[in-house]
């Protein structure tokens, strides 16, 4: 556990959910701590078969910025990432990040979203804004991935180019304050839950400019029951969210309605 902290943030640790990235692992930790050094590194293994977990450990005998979470079965991107941060914040960190372990989020990008973080509550890794590009990636991906930002963006409203992106930093205080103990979505669709939470808080979130490139190694974890699931929540969120932009609207006519009667002046004569 690094001591160190990075100049204006504080102690960062960044926490990269694992299942069956024993070939991916290593090279995604070494380019890590070669890229920010005084960036801690948090495994989150859901008991790979492939041995990922002892991977992990062993990286983490050789390098004490370097720490594993083991557990016992796959649940999902999601728990994965609530359990590190769950952990990371009762070891007090300052500002508390995600990236993939398939080397998709490149570390030698991370200090565009560490400079970004000085101002902002949220910054994230962004694919889709000016600047951002995508590598070895085919067509129906890509198609995927923009019409699901769009629709995520038509529904909820939500000012954020790349929702589903999964390389961002946060503070801890932002953390603290969307309430994670109220999260349940799993898969993809568990960055946009953490994204609309942080911006109905009325934080500050910043998407950067990265090159996202395709997995290498490995099969990629999306799957038709993932996207699925995403539409769904995302569907609901947004019925939700309008009926209560509408209720809101109608209170404020009724709050203008009943101030306007309060101001008039008497009738005459009475």
């Amino acid at each position: 556990m690094s001591l160190h902290p990075v100049p204006g943030l504080g102690r960062v640790v960044m926490v990269v959910p694992t299942y069956d990235e024993a070939l991916n692992l290593p090279p995604l930790v070494e380019r890590l701590r070669a890229a920010q050094p005084d960036v801690d590194l948090l495994v989150v293994d859901d008991g790979s078969p492939d041995g990922t977990g002892e991977i992990a450990d062993a990286l983490a005998a050789a390098d004490p910025q370097v720490s594993v979470l083991h557990r016992t079965t796959k649940e999902g991107l999601g728990a994965a990432y609530l359990h590190g941060f769950r952990v990371a914040l009762e070891r007090g960190y300052d500002v508390i990040g995600e990236m993939d372990a398939d080397g998709s989020h490149k570390p030698e990008q991370l200090h565009r979203l560490l400079a970004a973080l000085r101002e902002a509550d949220l910054v994230i890794g962004s694919r889709w804004v000016a600047g951002g590009s995508i590598s070895n990636w085919p067509v129906h991906r890509h198609l995927l991935s923009r019409g699901g930002n769009f629709y995520i963006r038509a529904l909820l409203g939500l000012g954020v180019r790349d929702a589903t992106a999964g390389y961002r930093v946060f503070r801890r205080t932002t953390l603290e304050l969307i309430q994670l103990e109220e999260v349940t979505s799993q898969g993809y669709v568990f960055q946009a839950d953490l994204a609309f939470r942080a911006v109905r808080a009325g934080l500050r979130v910043v998407e950067v400019p990265i090159e996202f490139v395709e997995r290498e190694r490995g099969d990629s974890k999306m799957s038709r029951r993932i996207a699925t699931e995403s539409f769904r929540r995302i569907t609901r969120w947004g019925f939700g969210e309008r009926s209560r932009q509408i209720r809101a609207a109608l209170r404020g006519r009724s709050d203008d309605h009943g101030r306007h009667h309060a101001e008039q002046p008497p009738t005459p004569g009475r």
